[in-house]
């Protein structure tokens, strides 16, 4: 895997991904080797490296990021009665782009 599977491969359509929801900036799709029951991955358009190296100029692009990760969360809340929002950094970030998984269920593997 590449440093950034989310331009390499998603955005750039090399994988198919099933769509969520999608605006111009954002994208949020089901997780490619979801690690639980039902799993949303959700990133901006444009390569962010992590949380930590968002831009006082991004917080628009970071207004509409939460603004999808709310409607995929409460998506999931709605149908399952719960899911969590998480986001990882440094050594526990394997793809540098920044990205939020909103999921439930207990782990697959």
């Amino acid at each position: 895997m590449t440093e950034d599977f989310y331009c390499d491969e998603v955005l750039s359509g090399r994988t198919a991904v099933q769509k969520v929801w999608e605006t111009d900036n954002v994208l949020a799709y089901h997780h490619t080797r979801p690690f639980y029951p039902i799993h949303i991955v959700v990133i901006p358009k444009r390569h962010i490296p992590s949380l930590l190296t968002l831009e006082q100029n991004d917080n628009n692009l970071l207004i509409e990021l939460m603004d999808v990760v709310k409607k995929a969360a409460s998506q999931v809340q709605a149908e399952h009665g719960a899911c969590r929002v998480l986001t990882n950094l440094g050594k526990y970030q394997d793809s540098k782009h920044l990205h939020f998984h909103v999921y439930y269920g207990e782990a697959l593997r």
